[in-house]
């Protein structure tokens, strides 16, 4: 029996996984995404975090039939150039040959956001529809699509939802534009946008929930459990959030009239069905099929989504290699 390993690699985290050919999970493994070093040092805890999973699973690295990474950025064979929310990775890095070196096996590379929409089509929650169109949100805001059944990337940067503009000269993007969704509801842009807020005088107890979990970002769990303390901020900047999510959703789905949208990510999965329920209501004054909206649901397949989707990537393979 083959199996295959999957590594998502997120702003805040490193998710794995090793699966089976019915993709059960037989091990998996998570690590904090370094905060500082550079593209070699996210891939040598990429390894590592792999690693971990693979002893979970009772077996070694080599003897697996590939491994697949879900990364941020633009990917170019086994390039991925630009990942703008990883440590100082502005310029190309070999990832897929680096690791390849490392586990001394195959690896193959995809886009984060879209191996993890390909394993809620396959898997999860998309499974009853054609057409979907998913939303992960976590420390950035990515996009992924599914068009008549199959996967569609485009010339290589479909899916940016993003980067859907939902207010002209709008908040400052870590894109270096403005007003793009990802401003103002990306985990880094709200972090900073309660900093700025704070300096300004407001109160919150973000910050010393952050320090008391011993921790260096505001990660989905502290938003939430700011939340549940009743953080009067913390409300306000999710808020604001979840309008933009809602103009710009509604804005993408206005063009492709999807069945479907999944709702993923760190801060997606985190806060559940409650608040893709509140993205759905922000969604429907700007949608154009109004009678009609897409079904929104939370991702299924929770945080190893992104992890089993890369998995898939060296399946895919070996069935086109088995079909040449």
């Amino acid at each position: 029996m083959a199996m295959h390993g999957g590594i998502d690699l997120g702003g805040t985290k490193i998710q794995t996984v090793i699966v089976d050919e019915d993709h059960s999970v037989l091990g998996s493994a998570r690590r904090p995404t370094p905060t500082s070093g550079g593209p070699a040092d996210v891939a040598a805890e990429m390894e590592a975090a792999l690693r971990d999973a693979a002893k979970a699973a009772e077996l070694e690295p080599e003897t697996l039939g590939g491994v697949g990474v879900g990364s941020p950025g633009t990917i170019d064979g086994g390039n991925v150039t630009s990942a703008r929310n990883l440590p100082d990775w502005e310029g190309s890095f070999a990832l897929a040959p680096t690791l390849e070196d490392g586990l001394g096996c195959k690896v193959r590379l995809g886009n984060d956001v879209q191996v993890a929409t390909d394993a809620e089509f396959k898997l999860g929650a998309g499974r009853l529809y054609s057409s979907l169109l998913g939303v992960f949100w976590g420390t950035g805001v990515g996009g992924g699509l599914i068009l008549d059944g199959k996967p569609w990337t485009g010339r290589g940067a479909a899916g940016e939802i993003g980067h859907i503009v939902v207010e002209i000269d709008g908040a400052r993007c870590t894109c270096g534009r403005r007003g793009c969704m990802e401003a103002y509801a990306g985990r880094a842009a709200m972090e900073g946008h309660v900093s700025q807020l704070v300096e300004k005088g407001r109160k919150t107890d973000l910050f010393k929930l952050m320090q008391e979990r011993d921790r260096t970002r505001l990660t989905s769990g502290i938003w939430a459990r700011a939340l549940d303390r009743g953080d009067k901020l913390a409300i306000h900047v999710l808020d604001r959030a979840v309008r933009a999510l809602g103009a710009g959703i509604a804005s993408a789905v206005n063009v492709l009239d999807v069945e479907g949208v999944i709702i993923g990510g760190g801060l997606g999965i985190r806060l559940g069905h409650p608040y893709a329920k509140r993205i759905s209501e922000a969604m429907q004054p700007h949608l154009f099929a109004d009678f009609r909206p897409p079904h929104v649901h939370v991702a299924a397949l929770g945080d190893l989504g992104g992890a089993i989707g890369a998995a898939l990537l060296v399946e895919d393979d070996r069935a086109a290699a088995a079909t040449a």
